[in-house]
């Protein structure tokens, strides 16, 4: 099954937000860097960071770790990377570091405004743990893209420290985790770690091979939503294949993909949609299925 594009991209002039609507344009209609650009930096703030919701769980308008992450990963996504809204993105960080280095999960701006709720700030005896999906995002997107930044530099030291000490992960932790595999600049010790990893995704059942299992699952798309994807190497091309499957037949009657987590607000559904619509297309295209 072909996805229809065309529907795709009408249900996000209906439902999306700018910024996946300038993405679409970006990647699957030949558009131009700029307002792809321009679109994320509207939720830029004036120390560098990014909140306003760009992260649909968290309607804060203070920066967060996971607007920043979002924020990068659209850039780098849609090829519209821009180094001054990284720098600036970069010096946030610093500025607000976790214990050890790399970055918490939610900063305690988020009180008093709508979120999920998961996300609860740590509490004044716990310090500034750092979170390995929050970092994970970060330090992947700005190896990615070859950034130099002493944020940076500690954020992959204490990534390298807590895969070596991994026995009981989250699925989100290792999102985080896979994440920073796929572009870690030592390739050999990144392709080890990831066969370790994902030995214990696979040993702790955090993975669903089931493409139709009911529930908030995790497929192996997302851990390893691209070909290259670090992840990958836990996986056989069969179960790939019938997740792709899968994923293509996901497309809903208004041209839209859905998510199989907690709604826990209609605006932060209906950007989600906008949002996994844009990321099922990506990966369908990745892997030769557009």
């Amino acid at each position: 099954m072909i996805p229809d594009l065309h529907a795709a991209e009408r249900f996000l002039a209906a439902s999306g937000r700018v910024v996946e609507r300038r993405v679409f344009d970006r990647m699957f209609a030949g558009g131009q860097p700029e307002p792809v650009r321009d679109a994320v930096a509207a939720y830029r703030n004036p120390d560098g960071g990014f909140g306003h919701g760009l992260e649909p769980d968290c309607r804060c308008p203070a920066s967060q770790p996971a607007a920043t992450a979002t924020a990068l990963g659209t850039l780098d996504e849609a090829d519209a990377w821009d180094v001054e809204l990284a720098a600036g993105a970069c010096d946030w960080l610093a500025a607000h570091p976790a214990d050890g280095g790399g970055s918490v999960f939610v900063e305690p701006t988020v009180t008093g405004w709508p979120h999920a709720p998961w996300w609860v700030p740590a509490g004044p005896d716990e310090g500034r743990p750092a979170s390995l999906i929050s970092t994970g995002m970060l330090a992947g997107v700005l190896h990615a893209r070859g950034v130099r930044h002493p944020w940076l530099d500690a954020a992959t030291s204490l990534l390298w420290d807590r895969i070596d000490a991994l026995t009981e992960p989250s699925p989100y932790d290792l999102l985080g985790v896979f994440r920073f595999l796929d572009h870690a600049p030592d390739r050999d010790r990144a392709l080890a770690a990831a066969a370790k990893v994902g030995d214990l995704m696979c040993s702790h059942g955090l993975v669903d091979l089931d493409p139709e299992a009911p529930g908030e699952t995790h497929s192996p798309l997302f851990f390893a939503p691209r070909p290259r994807s670090a992840a990958r190497v836990a996986f056989d091309d069969e179960v790939i294949e019938r997740h792709l499957d899968h994923l293509a037949r996901g497309q809903r009657a208004d041209g839209g993909w859905t998510f199989n987590w907690l709604a826990w607000s209609p605006a932060a559904e209906q950007d989600w949609r906008g949002f996994v619509t844009i990321e099922a297309l990506a990966t369908l295209r990745a892997n030769n299925r557009l």
